[in-house]
């Protein structure tokens, strides 16, 4: 990918003159990062979609990212030593339950309402949001809010921090692994019975592995605005619903936009850098309302 070369090439310290500890502690792991984060956030955005079967929402619209957080925060008050392993299950395990709680929620709300369930993940991603920055404020912690919650920020990732991202990638090729199944729970749990699907099987495989890459990224860099819910919907216009054949595009145009949004945060205020989620957040903004503009290809 050409974005990959661009990125690493692009920074403060050169590489040209043979500083390979540049290349090797920092700009690697990053492109790494950037392109774990953005593919895995994609597909997860495509997973959460299929599991409430409405577009217009993505794990961060829905109190994942926020009950995740939650998770983390009561592992860092109630056990500051805990081991890495044991923070990132607490999240996970934490965002698995928000989300369940928002499927549950969303089940009572009238089909034909189509947008009553992005209104509604949104309604519970801020209840959720405001008890994560009350403790926090009340604890001390808002920085440790502000880092997972609100920034997307790549600029501290070296080898040795971005590690975990890896496991996010394969919780993405988990759901290629399930895309018919996915593809088939998304036309409703009758058809999928119908067809000799168990739905709450898929239901719960697809939880899992929301879950865990949005408290993985979380945890890692930030929550990311805007990808999950973007991508899928553009490449859906483009492919239509065969979730087998759009997924690696879908997780190919997620790690794409994630380095333009890194490459473009990184120059335009060189030397210094602007977080990938403010640059991610206008873009994503203007390809939303887009997306809500222009007539899909596809029915």
């Amino acid at each position: 990918m050409p974005l990959a070369g661009v990125s690493v090439l692009t920074g403060v310290a050169s590489v040209a003159d043979g500083d390979f500890l540049v290349l090797t502690v920092s700009r690697l792991p990053r492109t790494a990062a950037v392109m774990l984060t953005g593919a895995a956030l994609a597909v997860a955005g495509v997973v959460m979609q299929q599991l409430v079967r409405n577009r217009f929402v993505e794990p961060g619209t829905t109190g994942t990212g926020e009950a995740a957080a939650l998770g983390l925060l009561a592992v860092t008050l109630l056990a500051p030593g805990a081991a890495l392993w044991l923070r990132m299950g607490v999240a996970t395990l934490a965002g698995l339950a928000g989300t369940a709680l928002f499927l549950a929620m969303i089940r009572r709300l009238p089909p034909q309402e189509m947008l009553l369930v992005p209104l509604a993940g949104l309604v519970w991603s801020g209840v959720l949001g405001a008890m994560v920055l009350h403790i926090g404020w009340q604890t001390d912690l808002l920085q440790y809010v502000s880092i997972w919650m609100m920034t997307g920020e790549f600029s501290g990732i070296i080898a040795g921090r971005y590690e975990l991202l890896w496991l996010a990638g394969l919780a993405a090729g988990l759901a290629l692994l399930a895309a018919d199944r996915l593809a088939i729970l998304g036309l409703g749990d009758g058809v999928a019975r119908g067809l000799g699907l168990n739905p709450a099987a898929v239901m719960r495989l697809g939880l899992v592995i929301v879950a865990l890459v949005t408290a993985l990224v979380m945890a890692t860099v930030g929550m990311v605005p805007f990808l999950g819910l973007v991508v899928p919907n553009i490449v859906s216009r483009v492919m239509g619903d065969n979730l087998r054949a759009s997924l690696p595009v879908t997780a190919l145009g997620g790690a794409a936009l994630l380095l333009a949004c890194d490459i473009i945060g990184r120059l335009l205020i060189h030397p210094y850098e602007i977080p990938v989620g403010a640059v991610l957040g206008v873009v994503g903004a203007v390809l939303f309302l887009w997306l809500l503009w222009r007539a899909p290809a596809h029915g």
